[in-house]
């Protein structure tokens, strides 16, 4: 049983297939400090340099989603879900210029899902084919 790591609400999916008819493939970062805080930051794919600690939770409307791997260690044992909501966020990220920010909303896995994840093994880190 794979267990998902991170999925997408409806209109954070409504909203990534508007930004991708515009900027084409997308990828998602989710760091752990500067900037936005801890916010979702989403870039054309290629865009971003990801780094060999950085680590690869999934994939959510054909888009990568990674992580730095210090704020990994932190949210290892957290379900991340993207969200939108109104209002601007970082100006870095590709949602920006329409007036809303992705956002992330958590929770703790469940037991089973913890157990099935030790399981599973570490997720991959550094960049990922496709």
């Amino acid at each position: 049983m794979s267990i998902e790591r991170v999925a997408v609400t409806p209109a954070a999916e409504a909203l990534l297939r508007k930004l991708q008819g515009i900027h084409g493939p997308l990828m998602f970062h989710q760091s752990g400090g500067c900037c936005d805080g801890s916010a979702p930051m989403c870039f054309p794919r290629g865009e971003f340099k990801l780094g060999q600690e950085d680590v690869y939770l999934g994939t959510i409307v054909d888009t990568p989603f990674y992580i730095s791997g210090s704020q990994f260690e932190y949210w290892q044992h957290t379900h991340l879900t993207v969200d939108v909501v109104k209002g601007r966020g970082s100006g870095f990220s590709a949602e920006a210029p329409e007036g809303v920010r992705f956002l992330i909303r958590s929770r703790v896995f469940t037991d089973d899902e913890h157990h099935a994840l030790q399981k599973e093994g570490p997720p991959p880190r550094g960049p990922q084919p496709g």
